[in-house]
């Protein structure tokens, strides 16, 4: 099994050429995955932010951001430029340290999680043998901030939404985990590059959708709760909570919660697209048509197409769902708390164990079919 390229040693290999010591090359190495992260992630919320405002202008027969820039796309770099300009206002009555700290521990574990998602063929920053457990174990760190901004703000709103936003997050987190389970169970491997490649053998018909529909709708289900988007924005319910956790933010520690929120749907995107969609795969399989075509799949063209199908193909998979997300915004309204928390604990949870029990079982009867 190809564990993807080797970037580091390639970086390492090449700066070697040019008479640099192999010790210097490494140290050199080491702020780029975080750096090449932070662009991509960054780059992902501007196309986001920008694009759920013109399909929400769509769906309300709206124009949208329009003068900003080409079809308005400079407006989310206006609005993030805005908040790194605004005065930083910290309470009287707050606790500052926690206060300030909150925004950096919810940031943080999201930015991370970027670390081991592939993004193409043979393409991922660091290829960890558990990291399907690692980004939930990072996205159950997010609501500690959240708890400990809403905590550290001594106001009421602020508090309610910080303990929301923890009690939504244990709710959730549970049949996320099971869902996943079963997807580990028939690949074998908590790798996420071993998961695409288990769904990559068939084309469309080898995807993980096909054969975990039950679990795909929950894993998706959870991952709208997790990062907490309508109709599960319970945390933040402005109606409510004036802004929930973010009532007493402004400057850019707002900019950080806001950041976070959609670093982490297109994060959670990015992560069901490689479970159930096949990350990079085509729905045709790029051997197939070479096969058919008599072209020498070694060719570095073939190649390099293939790369590049590859990239394209998860950027559109997550783009895709990130578009029925915000569709799902302004067509399905809020849950009451009572609700969300029954149907994460009543409902989910239980089909969700149902699902991995009725996994294991097929796999022991199906091998072939589900990754014996």
């Amino acid at each position: 099994m190809n564990s993807g390229i080797d970037l580091q040693g390639t970086f390492i290999q090449s700066l070697s050429d040019f008479g640099i010591s192999a010790e210097l090359a490494q140290v050199l190495w080491m702020p780029f995955p975080m750096l090449l992260m932070i662009i991509g992630a960054t780059v992902g919320v501007l196309v986001n932010v920008w694009l759920e405002r013109k399909i929400s202008a769509a769906v309300q027969q709206r124009i949208g951001p329009e003068f900003a820039g080409p079809l308005g796309v400079l407006q989310p770099v206006a609005d993030g430029l805005k908040l790194v300009f605004k005065e930083d206002i910290i309470p009287a009555n707050a606790d500052a340290i926690l206060f300030t700290a909150g925004p950096i521990i919810v940031v943080l574990p999201v930015f991370i999680s970027y670390l081991i998602v592939p993004f193409g063929q043979n393409l991922v920053i660091t290829d960890v043998n558990t990291g399907v457990f690692l980004w939930i174990a990072l996205s159950s760190i997010v609501p500690i901030g959240l708890l400990m901004s809403g905590y550290a703000s001594n106001n009421k709103y602020s508090l309610i939404g910080g303990l929301r936003a923890a009690a939504q997050s244990i709710s959730y987190e549970i049949p996320l985990a099971l869902s996943v389970l079963a997807i580990v169970m028939m690949s074998n491997s908590l790798s996420t590059i071993d998961i695409v490649h288990q769904q990559s053998e068939y084309g469309i018909l080898s995807w993980n959708v096909w054969r975990q529909p039950v679990g795909f709708v929950i894993v998706w289900i959870a991952a709208l709760a997790e990062c907490e988007r309508l109709p599960f924005d319970l945390p933040e319910a402005e109606e409510e909570l004036v802004a929930g956790y973010q009532t007493e933010y402004s400057g850019m520690k707002f900019a950080l919660f806001y950041i976070a929120s959609y670093v982490n749907l297109v994060l959670s995107a990015l992560l069901v697209a490689i479970l159930y969609l096949g990350g990079w795969s085509s729905p045709i399989p790029i051997e197939l048509l070479t096969n058919l075509t008599g072209v020498d799949p070694t060719t570095s063209w073939v190649q390099v197409v293939d790369a590049s199908l590859g990239i394209a193909m998860t950027v559109l998979k997550a783009y895709f769902l990130v578009f029925l997300a915000i569709l799902t915004r302004w067509t399905v309204p809020r849950v009451r708390i009572d609700q969300l928390l029954n149907l994460g604990w009543k409902f989910l949870l239980p089909i969700a164990l149902a699902n991995l029990l009725i996994t294991a079982a097929l796999k022991l009867a199906f091998p072939t079919a589900f990754g014996g």
